[in-house]
């Protein structure tokens, strides 16, 4: 096994979220070092080692980190506070096997529902299935102009502040990737209409689920289902290219795609002062309160509520 990797990271200041769903009721603001751990370390079993921290830093907050080495990295935390923010799967897709043994994978429920919603889109687009492919520096700013003006509409931007960044870094970043052939993005226009859109930077054989969204309009197609396929069968056919990862987080559209998903949680930890305790204590009692609430919807049946919850 190789040695740990050590994560560069610097304190920054980040929103500890009260939410339910995607809504944010309060936050607590704290300096605190990232640590997002790539697939590559979540699959291999290295322990990270963290970063130092600053005087003035409050923690850590570590992503994707391997259910099993929760204890471990606690540990390493010397005294710190440790708070598990969440758990789910991290899900992502073998591009080695081949695409004919990777729409074998797929349920039979997602296989026809795909099926079913491209022959929608096809017949809204004259017998066709409009997918533009970009790669290059000028073929990416080109899609980035019509990708905006779908993220402007998606509730990834309207609810999350997740659309497709159009700041300068994130550009300068684009089309530095474009250039060293490190990056793929789609377009589905439907009825000459841009609907959909998929941009994914590719690091070491990793192709990365970045950024994706969908014009509401068209939510009865699922363009964006449609779109995943369409791109899943251009990477297989690359040569080179070993995971496709969905990123932290679980939702049904990544458990439909993916072939394997590791065990993982998010994890604050945090120096132990009595404020730090105080937040964490009330963090944790308003998640399981979140919790309780949803799963006494589910069981009255109330799924009017549910669905608001969740938005």
């Amino acid at each position: 096994m190789s040695a740990p990797i050590v994560l560069p990271g610097n304190a920054e200041l980040l929103p500890l979220r009260f939410q339910i769903g995607a809504r944010t009721i309060a936050a607590v603001k704290r300096r605190m070092v990232r640590v997002p751990l790539p697939l590559d370390q979540v699959l291999d079993g290295r322990v990270p080692v963290l970063p130092p921290l600053d005087d003035a830093a409050h923690g850590y907050a570590i992503t994707s980190l391997p259910a099993d080495q929760l204890d471990a990295v606690a540990q390493v935390g010397g005294g710190m506070i440790a708070h598990v923010r969440q758990r789910y799967p991290r899900h992502y897709a073998d591009l080695t096997i081949g695409f004919e043994a990777y729409r074998a994978s797929l349920s039979g429920n997602t296989r026809s529902g795909l099926k079913r919603k491209a022959k929608k889109v096809m017949e809204a687009s004259g017998g066709m299935l409009d997918v533009r492919r970009y790669r290059t520096p000028e073929e990416l700013s080109q899609f980035h102009a019509v990708a905006r003006g779908i993220s402007e509409r998606t509730y990834q931007e309207k609810l999350l502040g997740g659309g497709l960044p159009e700041d300068a870094a994130f550009l300068q970043s684009m089309y530095a990737l474009a250039a060293a052939g490190a990056v793929r993005a789609w377009l589905l226009y439907i009825g000459g209409k841009p609907a959909a859109y998929l941009y994914c930077p590719i690091q070491q054989g990793t192709v990365r689920y970045d950024h994706v969204g969908h014009d509401p309009v068209y939510n009865d197609v699922s363009p964006g289902g449609v779109l995943m396929l369409e791109a899943m069968g251009d990477l297989y056919a690359e040569p080179g290219l070993r995971w496709f990862d969905f990123t932290e987080g679980d939702g049904q559209h990544k458990r439909s795609f993916a072939t394997h998903g590791a065990e993982c949680l998010d994890l604050l930890l945090l120096r132990a002062t009595l404020t730090n305790r105080t937040t964490l204590a009330a963090l944790g009692a308003f998640d399981r309160g979140a919790a309780w609430g949803k799963q006494a919807v589910a069981r009255w049946g109330l799924a009017g509520l549910a669905r608001k919850l969740r938005r």
